[in-house]
């Protein structure tokens, strides 16, 4: 008996399916008339209040533009200071700065090899215009 009585105490989240059993449900007659009536005056509620968050975010949206426009803001400048923000942030981490030692390294390496390498091949050639 125990056992079948954890099994309708379920732990899991719903899933899809169950999730659409309890969409699907009619709750409305386990409501009494007084609850119904309080839940639509809710819903009407909370539409108006969403209808107004929606005007209200609306006229600052347009309030914000105006203070851009006037500032000379623009979306191609918003642009130009998020990449330079974004490079001077990228800059700055360790990766970017162990990344530029390492090529710096690696590049004075090269310029050195390439300057040997130039080195020797001046030399054959000044040795084979001797024989």
């Amino acid at each position: 008996m125990e056992a079948q009585a954890q099994g309708l105490l379920e732990t899991e989240p719903l899933q899809g399916r169950d999730e659409d059993a309890v969409a699907s449900a009619d709750f409305s007659s386990m409501l009494s008339e007084q609850e119904k009536e309080e839940l639509k005056a809710e819903l009407i509620q909370l539409e108006d209040e969403i209808t107004t968050l929606r005007q209200v975010l609306s006229a600052k949206e347009r309030h914000l533009v105006e203070i851009k426009q006037k500032l000379g803001m623009n979306l191609m400048n918003e642009l130009k200071q998020n990449f330079s923000k974004s490079w001077h942030d990228m800059q700055t981490t360790t990766a970017y700065k162990k990344t530029q030692e390492t090529l710096s390294h690696a590049g004075q390496k090269a310029t050195a090899a390439f300057s040997n390498v130039g080195t020797a091949i001046s030399k054959k050639f000044g040795d084979m215009r001797r024989k």
